[in-house]
């Protein structure tokens, strides 16, 4: 049977950590910042989890 493949798009977005937990950007960074709080655009940095009804599908196409 041949090996699954890993989807490009989720691997570019999605990150996991040691313990298996499933990371992910935060959204409303991308565009429209002028009118956005310093702060609020300094909380964008950080990574997210995602949502446990969302780990398992984001896990799957990861190859995990």
């Amino acid at each position: 049977m041949p090996k699954q493949k890993t989807h490009s798009a989720t691997k570019k977005r999605f990150k996991l950590t040691g313990t298996g937990k499933v990371l992910r950007r935060r959204a409303m960074k991308s565009h429209l910042l002028e009118k956005k709080s310093a702060k609020r655009k300094r909380g964008f940095r950080k990574q997210a989890g995602v949502h446990g009804a969302d780990v398992r599908e984001v896990k799957k196409l990861l190859g995990r």
